[in-house]
């Protein structure tokens, strides 16, 4: 094999590679030898068709095979002469393909990893936030189980309904006069001011009498999960069947008993350990964020460009789609397309340089990632299909980039412990608020 060094600037490499014809010669006259004693031809018995006519006929498909295994082959004995560590996959341009006689011919541009050096961690100080479970946190939880577990009752007296009361409505939602789907409902129980609603849609129904009916007016948010309803003006029209108030059941153990649990403490444990659980992971994101924020300040090396680019098309996408569902924050929305892009640029060098850090930090550390960590991310992924689990593990088993791509968070995470543990940490407590408060990245 012989090779030719064609560019070396910065992080760019690239090679012109030949592979004499001698070295493939062999190769394919095995391939299409193991091809000869499968073929069946009419007139030849199995194993004995002729070497030509078995060349004939399936000589352009072993040198496609041939071609595609050699490429590989050379560009990895490549990099491993030349300690190349790619950062993607390299981009190969074949000159001249295999034919008789003829040696093989590519081109190989990649970018390599840069020389990263480990930055002094010995001085690292965090700060790490917590917060109680209060029992105002408990009894809200509590407040919100009866209002979900509320009965209504029929009131009697002949009154428009008031702001907390419930009228029990049939409705049938229209754009441009034709019903749309999903928009017809009947015995709807619509607290007057109430949330769940349209913005506009209980507000607009106070006044109305048993036996009424009216139409409403009211704008789909520009949010709104059915993209042909987002934003757009629609009528409803609403009949009111009867006038009712909601009673919120005590709560109490027979509370606990009428939604599956043994008494109220039960309720309340759980509630807690739940919230107790949120606040660690909150408490966990914080301190990730500043462990973050202070090796960003000391990286000091060259992202590789095609690392960024891809990070940085990943993450436009995510706000393109924002924005034409019209969810950009407001300070993304003030900005111009140039400004907002220069913004997410930085940001995706950011993430490449951090990741490029952590994983130099977990190599030299030997961090590594067991099967069984793996396997159980796996599971994790196949429980969000539920009813196709053995599908996503067969889209595992057939796709390594897949699984690595698990991998990496899984890596990045042991390597955060691992620098929390190092880090001389100091520990506050906080509102949940303030917990929940999570600062933008530094950039």
């Amino acid at each position: 094999m012989q090779v030719t060094p064609t560019l070396n600037e910065g992080l760019k490499r690239a090679f012109t590679v030949v592979v004499p014809s001698a070295d493939l010669q062999a190769r394919r006259d095995a391939r299409l030898a193991e091809v000869a004693k499968t073929i069946k031809l009419p007139g030849f018995r199995p194993g004995k068709v002729p070497a030509s006519l078995v060349k004939q006929r399936y000589g352009a498909s072993v040198n496609a095979e041939l071609l595609e295994e050699a490429v590989n082959d050379a560009t990895a004995k490549l990099f491993e002469e030349q300690k190349i560590r790619p950062a993607m996959q390299p981009k190969v341009e074949v000159v001249s393909a295999i034919e008789d006689g003829k040696d093989l011919e590519f081109k190989v541009e990649t970018e390599v990893l840069p020389e990263i050096e480990v930055p002094d961690l010995s001085g690292l100080k965090l700060t790490r936030l917590g917060a109680k479970v209060s029992e105002e946190t408990v009894d809200k939880a509590l407040n919100d189980i009866a209002r979900r577990s509320r009965k209504f009752e029929t009131i009697e007296e002949d009154r428009p309904a008031a702001k907390g009361d419930v009228l029990c409505v049939d409705f049938v939602g229209k754009l441009d006069g034709t019903p749309f789907d999903g928009g017809t409902a009947d015995d709807v129980n619509v607290e007057i001011g109430g949330e769940g609603f349209i913005p506009g849609f209980a507000e607009q129904m106070e006044g109305m009498k048993a036996g009424e009916e009216r139409v409403i007016n009211v704008t789909f948010p520009a949010d709104y999960q059915a993209a042909e309803l987002a934003g757009k003006a629609v009528t409803f029209d609403v009949k009111a069947k009867s006038l009712k108030k909601a009673v919120d059941p005590a709560i109490d153990d027979e509370l606990a008993k009428t939604i599956g649990f043994e008494n109220l403490e039960q309720i309340r444990k759980i509630i807690t350990e739940q919230a107790e659980g949120e606040y660690q992971q909150l408490s966990r994101l914080r301190i990730k964020r500043d462990l973050l924020d202070a090796l960003s300040e000391k990286t000091d090396f060259e992202a590789p460009s095609s690392m960024v680019d891809a990070e940085f098309n990943q993450i436009w996408a995510r706000v393109e789609e924002d924005r034409k569902a019209g969810r950009l924050d407001e300070e993304d929305a003030d900005k111009d397309e140039e400004t907002l892009k220069a913004d997410y640029r930085r940001i995706a060098e950011r993430r490449v340089k951090l990741g490029l850090l952590l994983a130099e930090i977990g190599r030299k550390q030997e961090i590594q990632v067991s099967r069984e960590e793996l396997l159980g991310a796996m599971q994790q992924e196949a429980q969000r299909y539920p009813g196709q689990e053995q599908m996503v593990f067969e889209f595992f088993s057939k796709n390594p980039q897949a699984v690595e791509g698990l991998r990496g968070p899984i890596l990045e995470n042991k390597v955060v412990d691992y620098l929390i543990e190092l880090a001389d940490v100091t520990d506050k407590e906080v509102t949940p608020e303030e917990l929940a408060e999570i600062p933008p990245a530094e950039l």
